[in-house]
C-alpha cells in the first residue's frame, strides 16, 4: 500500500510511530527507558529503512547486515522497529514489555527476541561484540569472496550511547577496531549528554571526535538529531570510508518532546508518567488515545524493507548458486562455516588429534592444547582466535595460518607471527594487552556465525573478562577460553599471577563449561568436547609445569572426560577404602599418593574430575558408581579455593586446597609449602580413615 502523505509527513508519522509504541510500552509496564527512544527514534528509523540489508522472514540470512543496540537500555525502540519491520514480533508482545514469560525482556536478549543479535544491556558490551562481527566478516569474505561473487559482504551497524563510550571495554574495543581498519563498521552515537543519574558535564567531558579520531575512526558530527537527510548523508559518507570505523555523533535530545524531562536525567530510567506521556503526545500531535496506536501508513511503509530484503535475499541465493558452480570446494566449506554446529562440523575434523604416549616426565597441558590445536585447524576452517599478547605464553598461535591485520600493515622483518602473513584472511587474532574486549570480540564473532572463535590469556585475568563470560554463557555462544598458568604452580610470577579463587568463580556461571584436563591426553580430549558443545562456552584450563603423561595401559581412557569426573584407577574389586578425587595438575599428586597408601593395604580410588559441569549433568545412577554414596571417606585435592568440593566429598570427607594467596618463588616449592606433597595427602587421608 502506497501512502498518499508527503515524504516529510511519513517520515514524521513514522518516527512518532516508533517513539510512541516504544513510549507507551514503557508506561505499560511501568519500568523501562524512555529517554533513548523519543530522542533515537530518527536515527533508527533512517538506518532501518533506508539502509540496513535484512530480510524479517528470514532473520538468520547470513548475509544480513548485523545492527545492535549497545544501548540495550533502550529495548523498547528495537522491539518497536522488529515489530513493525515484520519480524515475528506480534504487538502482543510490544505490550507485554519486561513481563514475565514475554519475548520482550528489559534488555535485549539474543536467542528470545527475532532480530536481536546479542545480548546487551552492560554498557560496552554491545560495542565491543559489533567489532567482534565486523572481523568476521572482514575474515570470512577475504576467505571466501572471488571477484564479483562476494558471497560475504555486509556491514556491522550499532547505536551506542554516552555510556557506551565510557566503559573501559569500549576504548580497548575501539583502540583494536582502528588499528585494524575495520571500515564496515559504523556506529551511530547517541549523544544526548544525559546518563541515568546526571548530565555528563560532570563526569564525560573530552572530545569525543577527537579521542575516536586518535583511534584511527573516521568520525562525522550531526548537530540536530531529527535533521534526517543530514543523518543519511552521514551513513551514505561512512558507507563509502573502507579503511577506518565510523563513528556519527548525533545531537539528540534525551525525552525529546517531553515538555517537562526533555534533557533531564528523570527521563532516563524511569516512565514518564501518565499525565508527562499526555503532555508529550500533545507536543508532538499524536493522539492521546489509544494506546499503542500504529497509523496504517506508517505500518506500510515500514513493511516495505521487508518485502526489500526478500528481494536481496534472492538476488544473493542466485550468486550463490553461481558460486557453487564455479568454486564447488569453497562453496561446501562455507555452507558448513554457515550451518554450525554438530552439523556443520566437517567430516573428519579430530582426524589429525594426536595420541600422546606416556611419559613420566610428560608437558604442560598449555604445550598440549597447543598442539591439539594445530592439529585440527588445518580440519576445521571455522577455528579462529589469539591471545591477549600471550601468545608465547598461551602456545596458541596456530602455525602457517596467518595474522589477522590489514593487509597493507608493514610488518617489519617478518611476514606474521606464524609465516603465514598478514591479511583479514588470517586466523591468529591479536587482542594487545586488553582481556576484557577480547571476551566480547570473540561473543561477537560466535554470534556473527562462520566461525568458532577462541580467546587466551592467563586464569588469574580470566576476571577481567568475566563480564562478557557471563553474557556468552546467557547468549549460549560457542566460544573457547584457554586460560593457561592455572595455579600457584605457576612459580616465582607471585601472588598477582597466581589464581586461587578463579576456578570457583567460573563454576559458579551457569551454562559455562570449566574443564581441567589432567594430563596431555586429557587435554586433547578436553577439545574434543569444546568443538562439539554448541550451546554454551568452554573454558580450558591448563598448566605452565609439565604434568605426567599418564599410561593409559594402567589407567583409564582420557575419552572419559566427556563424562565429567571417571574412575582413573580403582581399587580391588571395586570397593575402596578412600576416594581421592583431582582436577588437573593435581591428579598426577594423588595416583602417587594412592601408590604410597596401596603399599600399606589401603584400597584407594582414583577419580579424575575435571569437569563439574559434565560430571553433574550425567545420570544418578552413572555419579553414584563413580562416588558411591556408602563410602564417606573422601578427599578432593585442588590447588584452588575449597569452595564448592564439600558436595563431593560429603558429610565425612575432606578438601585440600588453597584459601589464602600464592606466594612468588619455584612453582614446586609453592606447592610443597601450601602442602601439595605426596606427604600430606596420605595424612589427610589416613586422618579420614580413622574419623
Amino acid at each position: 500500500m502506497s501512502s498518499t502523505l508527503p515524504a516529510s509527513a511519513l517520515d514524521d508519522l513514522c518516527i512518532n510511530t516508533l517513539r510512541f509504541l516504544s513510549v507507551d510500552a514503557v508506561q505499560q509496564a511501568n519500568s523501562g527507558h524512555p529517554g533513548l527512544p523519543l530522542g533515537a527514534a530518527p536515527m533508527a528509523y533512517v538506518l532501518w529503512t533506508q539502509f540496513l540489508k535484512h530480510h524479517p522472514a528470514h532473520p538468520h540470512w547470513f548475509d544480513r547486515d548485523r545492527f545492535i543496540l549497545s544501548a540495550g537500555h533502550g529495548s523498547a525502540l528495537l522491539y518497536s522497529l522488529l515489530h513493525l519491520s515484520g519480524y515475528d514480533l506480534p504487538l502482543e508482545q510490544v505490550k507485554q514489555f519486561r513481563q514475565w514469560g514475554s519475548r520482550t525482556p528489559g534488555h535485549p536478549e539474543r536467542g528470545l527476541t527475532p532480530g536481536v543479535e546479542v545480548t546487551t544491556g552492560p554498557l560496552g558490551q554491545g560495542f565491543a561484540n559489533g567489532v567482534g562481527m565486523a572481523m568476521a566478516e572482514a575474515n570470512l569474505a577475504a576467505r571466501y569472496n572471488r571477484g564479483d561473487l562476494d558471497i560475504v559482504n555486509h556491514f556491522t551497524y550499532g547505536i551506542v550511547s554516552d555510556g557506551d563510550l565510557m566503559e573501559g571495554i569500549a576504548s580497548e574495543a575501539a583502540s583494536l577496531a582502528g588499528h585494524l581498519q575495520l571500515g564496515k563498521l559504523i556506529y551511530l552515537y547517541d549523544d544526548n549528554r544525559v546518563t541515568l543519574s546526571a548530565g555528563t558535564d560532570i563526569t564525560f567531558s573530552e572530545d569525543r571526535a577527537q579521542r575516536f579520531d586518535a583511534y584511527g575512526w573516521h568520525t562525522q558530527t550531526v548537530e540536530d538529531g531529527n535533521n534526517l537527510a543530514a543523518i543519511a548523508r552521514a551513513l551514505d559518507a561512512a558507507r563509502g570510508e573502507t579503511g577506518r570505523p565510523s563513528l556519527i555523533l548525533v545531537r539528540t535530545h534525551l525525552g525529546y518532546g517531553s515538555p517537562n524531562k526533555q534533557d533531564s536525567f528523570e527521563a532516563h530510567g524511569s516512565p514518564l508518567g501518565v499525565e508527562e506521556l499526555r503532555l508529550t503526545k500533545q507536543k508532538l500531535g499524536w493522539p492521546e488515545q489509544p494506546s499503542f496506536y500504529i497509523p496504517e501508513a506508517a505500518a506500510a511503509h515500514f513493511l516495505e524493507g521487508g518485502r526489500s530484503g526478500q528481494e536481496t535475499e534472492a538476488a544473493w541465493d542466485q550468486k550463490l548458486s553461481a558460486y557453487r558452480q564455479q568454486f564447488p570446494q569453497l562453496a561446501l566449506e562455507l555452507q558448513q562455516l554457515m550451518q554450525g554446529g554438530q552439523a556443520g562440523l566437517p567430516p573428519g575434523w579430530d582426524a589429525g588429534i594426536p595420541t600422546f604416549p606416556a611419559d613420566a616426565k610428560g608437558m604442560a597441558t598449555r604445550a598440549a592444547s597447543g598442539k591439539v590445536m594445530n592439529a585440527i585447524a588445518a580440519h576445521l576452517p571455522a577455528l579462529i582466535g589469539g591471545s591477549a599478547d600471550l601468545d608465547p605464553s598461551t602456545y596458541t598461535a596456530l602455525k602457517g595460518l596467518g595474522d589477522f591485520e590489514p593487509g597493507d600493515i608493514i610488518a617489519g622483518d617478518r611476514q606474521g607471527s606464524d609465516g603465514g602473513g598478514w591479511s583479514y584472511s588470517g586466523r591468529n587474532l591479536h587482542f594487545g594487552v586488553r582481556e576484557h574486549a577480547m571476551g566480547a570480540i570473540i561473543n561477537g564473532m560466535a554470534a556473527h556465525g562462520g566461525t568458532l572463535p577462541f580467546g587466551a590469556t592467563f586464569l588469574v585475568f580470566s576476571d577481567y573478562m568475566r563480564p562478557s563470560i557471563r553474557l556468552a554463557a546467557l547468549m549460549g555462544l560457542q566460544v573457547v577460553y584457554v586460560f593457561t598458568h592455572d595455579s600457584i604452580a605457576l612459580g616465582e610470577d607471585g601472588a598477582t599471577h597466581q589464581p586461587v579463587e578463579q576456578l570457583a568463580g567460573l563454576r559458579a556461571l551457569p551454562n559455562l563449561v570449566v574443564l581441567r584436563p589432567a594430563d596431555a591426553n586429557e587435554t586433547a580430549a578436553a577439545w574434543r568436547v569444546a568443538v562439539q558443545s554448541h550451546q554454551r562456552p568452554v573454558a580450558l584450563v591448563l598448566t605452565r609445569q609439565n604434568l605426567p603423561t599418564l599410561d593409559r595401559t594402567r589407567f583409564a581412557g582420557a575419552e572419559e572426560l566427556q563424562r565429567g569426573a571417571y574412575i582413573l584407577a580403582d581399587a580391588a574389586g571395586g570397593k575402596p577404602d578412600l576416594i581421592l578425587i583431582a582436577s588437573g595438575s593435581e591428579v598426577a599428586l594423588i595416583v602417587a599418593a594412592a601408590q604410597h597408601m596401596a603399599a600399606q593395604d589401603i584400597q584407594v580410588r582414583i577419580v579424575s574430575m575435571p569437569s563439574w559441569e559434565l560430571f553433574d549433568e550425567q545420570p544418578q545412577a552413572y555419579r553414584d558408581t563413580v562416588l558411591p554414596p556408602a563410602v564417606g571417606a573422601r578427599l578432593a585435592v585442588e590447588a584452588g579455593v575449597a569452595q564448592g568440593w564439600h558436595r563431593y566429598v560429603g558429610a565425612r570427607g575432606d578438601v585440600l586446597a588453597v584459601d589464602r594467596f600464592g606466594a612468588s618463588a619455584a612453582g614446586e616449592l609453592v606447592m610443597h609449602e601450601y602442602g601439595f606433597t605426596v606427604a600430606s595427602v596420605c595424612q589427610r587421608a589416613l586422618a579420614l580413615l580413622r574419623s
